[in-house]
C-alpha cells in the first residue's frame, strides 16, 4: 500500500475535502434514489445528466447528494412549464453542460496556477483557495449572468414594444481568422493579444468621438452621434490591423445609421443588428455601410444605379455591392466605403 510522501498531505483526502466543499455536501445517494427522491423518470434523469456532460454512474455508484435531487427536480419543474420542451431540452442542457465544463476547467486551473506561484503544496492549496476564491465566484458568475440576461430581455421586449428610438452610428469590428489565430497561442499570449485588441479599438473609437459598448468575445461594439466619426474610427481600426505591427490583427468593420434604443448601457435595435450582420459580410481590412448610412451620407435614398458613388468634395467613396442574403436579412443592401483619394487620412 502506497503511503504520501513525509510532509505531503494524502492527494485522496484532499479531493474528497475540496468535492464536499463544492458540492455542499457529502455524497450518499445512487442515481435511482436521486430519480426516486425528484419525482423525474429515470430515464429522464439519466438523459439530463447526460447531456450535462456528466460521467455515467452505475445503479450501485453513491455518487450523488441532496443537491442533485433539488437539481433534477428543478429540471424537472421547467419541464412541466414547457420551458424545457422536448425540442428545447437537449440543445439548451447540452449548451450549459458545455459551457460550464469549459469555464470550470479554466478555473481548476487559474486555482493550480495560484497554488503554484505561492510555493506551497498544491493539494492543499487548491483546497484552501477553493473556500476563499470560489464562494465569490459564483456570486460574480450569478451577477454575470443576470447582466445578460437583463441585457437580452432588453433587447427582446425593445423590438416587441417599439420603444421611441434616437438616431446613431453603430459599428461593429471583428477579427479576421480568429479562431484559426488563437490555436496558435497560449492562454497568457490568448488574453493579451484579445487586451491590445480591445484597448487600441477603444482609443480609437473614443478620439473620433465615439463610445464602445461592449467586447464579445473577438469583436467590439461602438456607437457614435455622428456617423463620420464611427466610419473614421471603423477605416482607421482596419487600416491599424493592416500595418505591418502583427500584434494587431487584421479586422473588418460594419456601420450601420438608424435609430436605436440605448438601455443599461446597452444598445438595441434593426440598426444594431444590421451593423452586426455587415461585419459578416466585409472582406479583411474592409468597411461596409447600410443603407441608413448610405442614404446619410450622400443625402438622397433609393436604389442608385452606378456602382460608385463619389463626390469630389466629400469625404467618402461608395461602392454598391450586390444584395446578399444574411440571418433576419433576405435581400441586405450594402456598400463598401473608403475615403476619397486626396482625403486627409
Amino acid at each position: 500500500m502506497s503511503h504520501p510522501p513525509e510532509g505531503r498531505p494524502d492527494l485522496t483526502s484532499a479531493l474528497r475535502q475540496v468535492e464536499v466543499f463544492l458540492l455542499g455536501e457529502t455524497p450518499t445517494l445512487t442515481r435511482l434514489q436521486v430519480a426516486e427522491q425528484s419525482g423525474v423518470a429515470p430515464d429522464v434523469a439519466d438523459e439530463l445528466w447526460r447531456l450535462l456532460g456528466f460521467p455515467h454512474a452505475s445503479d450501485t455508484d453513491v455518487a450523488f447528494t441532496p443537491g442533485d435531487v433539488r437539481a433534477v427536480g428543478l429540471a424537472g419543474d421547467l419541464m412541466a412549464l414547457g420551458v424545457l420542451s422536448p425540442e428545447r431540452q437537449s440543445a439548451l442542457v447540452r449548451t450549459w453542460g458545455r459551457s460550464f465544463a469549459r469555464l470550470a476547467e479554466w478555473q481548476t486551473t487559474l486555482l493550480a496556477d495560484v497554488a503554484l506561484e505561492s510555493g506551497a503544496d498544491p493539494t492543499t492549496q487548491v483546497a484552501d483557495l477553493a473556500e476563499q476564491v470560489l464562494v465569490r465566484v459564483e456570486q460574480l458568475q450569478d451577477y454575470v449572468w443576470r447582466r445578460h440576461l437583463a441585457s437580452a430581455a432588453g433587447r427582446l421586449m425593445t423590438e416587441a414594444s417599439g420603444e421611441v428610438a434616437s438616431a446613431l452610428a453603430v459599428g461593429f469590428v471583428d477579427i479576421v481568422g480568429f479562431t484559426s489565430r488563437s490555436k496558435e497561442l497560449t492562454e497568457t499570449e490568448l488574453v493579451g493579444w484579445i487586451e491590445g485588441f480591445e484597448a487600441t479599438c477603444t482609443d480609437i473609437v473614443l478620439e473620433h468621438g465615439g463610445r464602445v459598448i461592449k467586447s464579445i468575445g473577438d469583436a467590439v461594439l461602438y456607437v457614435a452621434d455622428d456617423l463620420g466619426g464611427a466610419i473614421e474610427a471603423a477605416l482607421a481600426i482596419t487600416e491599424q490591423g493592416a500595418s505591418p505591427d502583427e500584434q494587431f490583427p487584421e479586422v473588418r468593420a460594419g456601420v450601420a445609421y438608424g435609430d436605436v434604443v440605448a438601455r443599461l448601457g446597452d444598445v438595441f435595435g434593426p440598426t444594431v443588428n444590421i451593423a452586426s450582420r455587415l461585419t459578416s459580410l466585409a472582406r479583411p481590412g474592409s468597411v461596409l455601410v447600410d443603407v441608413g448610412a448610405h442614404d446619410h451620407l450622400t443625402g438622397h435614398t433609393g436604389s442608385p444605379d452606378e456602382q460608385h458613388e463619389h463626390d469630389p468634395d466629400g469625404p467618402y467613396e461608395l461602392r454598391r455591392l450586390r444584395r446578399t442574403s444574411v440571418k433576419g436579412y433576405s435581400r441586405l443592401r450594402s456598400w463598401a466605403v473608403r475615403r476619397s483619394r486626396g482625403a486627409p487620412s
